[in-house]
């Protein structure tokens, strides 16, 4: 892939294969994954539209893992239904998921740490030029395509040949994110970019993952954290033990809301009048448990 105006070749894919404006890209219908008896997930409903973030929390063992598997092509759905622009799809491959334009990046970002960062830009999908069987790399304009899509997402590097490892957790991401823009992704999974960053850093991620819901693009964000998911989320989501407990749009929920669910609010609020008995156990802030399961009942349709 080229780029010849300094935008990337992402902005003709959106533009050719993005659906209209009031449909999702990526809709899960009722959708489940069993591994043999084990059930990992169970009845889910979820929208990704353009030009949002979706959030899905859920503490360790949620589902969150295995909802990312499914969306990204590493694993099938085995309930339910998975459509793309209104397509029912069944990925065999990750390779399948991104040429739809999913693309996921993971905690691990799958950089080598002593490669220069436009090294890793462009990491298996290097630019060639030259006639065959001599071709060789384009080691110029990968430079120079790697530093202008980076500007593009407002990430400004001084060296793009200092060694990716000696980035900040939060410019590897960063970088990750804009590769993935410039690729093509129209869905963007990003799978707990924050969870081991510090504050500032953390702040520098969410600030790219707005970034790309700017550049039209949907964006997955699973993470733990009710915090920064509030800070960039239009739509929330609460896994717990494989099942949707909270499907929430922004307007709908507050933060404390949000973070009640997350922390298993209404079990605790179930335990309150036991808590109370507890010597040094404040319950007064615990909330009802029929308000939580009241808004965990409400399942709206996502925006537009």
């Amino acid at each position: 892939m080229t780029s010849t105006n300094g935008t990337g070749t992402h902005g003709a894919i959106l533009q050719d294969k993005a659906p209209e404006k009031d449909g999702p890209i990526v809709e899960l219908r009722n959708a489940g994954k069993a591994y043999g008896n084990i059930r990992a997930l169970h009845g889910v409903d979820l929208k990704v539209f353009p030009q949002q973030v979706t959030c899905v929390l859920g503490d360790n063992g949620a589902g969150k893992s295995t909802l990312i598997k499914i969306i990204s092509g590493l694993h099938q759905h085995t309930e339910g239904e998975f459509l793309v622009d209104g397509e029912p799809v069944h990925f065999s491959t990750p390779r399948q998921a991104l040429d739809r334009g999913i693309a996921t990046v993971y905690q691990d970002l799958a950089v080598v740490p002593l490669m220069p960062v436009w090294r890793n830009f462009f990491l298996g999908s290097e630019m060639t030029k030259g006639p065959w069987p001599v071709r060789r790399l384009d080691i110029e304009k990968m430079k120079k395509t790697a530093d202008e899509e980076l500007r593009n997402m407002g990430i400004l590097l001084d060296n793009l040949e200092q060694p990716i490892g000696t980035l900040s957790g939060g410019q590897r991401q960063c970088v990750a994110i804009a590769r993935a823009v410039y690729f093509g992704a129209r869905v963007l999974i990003l799978d707990e970019p924050t969870a081991a960053l510090g504050v500032k850093q953390s702040g520098v991620v969410l600030k790219y993952v707005a970034a790309a819901r700017e550049r039209g693009l949907g964006v997955i964000f699973i993470t733990h954290n009710p915090h920064h998911a509030y800070m960039v989320g239009d739509h929330f989501s609460v896994l717990r033990l494989g099942t949707m407990e909270l499907n929430a749009s922004r307007d709908e929920i507050t933060l404390e809301e949000l973070t009640n669910h997350m922390a298993g609010g209404t079990e605790l609020a179930a335990l309150k009048h036991e808590l109370s008995q507890v010597r040094g156990v404040d319950v007064e802030e615990l909330p009802e448990a029929e308000d939580l399961r009241a808004l965990g009942a409400t399942s709206p349709e996502g925006k537009s």
